[in-house]
């Protein structure tokens, strides 16, 4: 199955937002790559997202064009400087989970599921944008599958 990672859309300055909610540039690329993924049919079972409101902004435009299964659900261990490997042990192959985060969590996380260190970028994210990996059963390895970004 599929696990869907995205980078929170762009986020307003905390001099107008403290809490760094989505610019209107965020919103609207956001809508925009939702768009593009329902219009691929893109097969979302759940969508969990960090504890920050431009990660759940970020979910609820995902939520509303996507119409995963199950609720969307806030988790804590997704933060930008969270240690990826709580997370990833707990990560549930078999459902096509997508989840919102920051950075360098996200990009943190894909080197890890793919080379099994953070060492080594394997992928820079874009705001809004979607990073698509999947584990071959057999070897039980990730790979990048295919990556929809607002800026080509």
């Amino acid at each position: 199955m599929a696990l869907y990672l995205v980078q929170h859309g762009k986020s307003l300055p905390k001099s107008i937002d403290p809490d760094q909610g989505l610019s209107k540039e965020g919103i609207n690329e956001t809508n925009r790559i939702a768009d593009v993924a329902r219009g691929y049919h893109i097969n979302v079972s759940g969508i969990i997202h960090s504890i920050k409101k431009r990660a759940r902004q970020t979910s609820e435009i995902f939520a509303e064009k996507l119409k995963p299964e199950a609720d969307m659900k806030e988790k804590s261990g997704l933060k930008p400087m969270d240690d990826v490997t709580t997370l990833a042990k707990t990560i549930n192959d078999r459902d096509n989970t997508m989840f919102v985060g920051h950075l360098p969590f996200m990009e943190n996380l894909t080197s890890y599921l793919i080379t099994g260190s953070i060492d080594h970028t394997v992928f820079t994210f874009q705001n809004s944008g979607i990073v698509c990996l999947d584990k071959n059963p057999d070897t039980g390895t990730w790979s990048i599958q295919w990556t929809l970004m607002p800026n080509i």
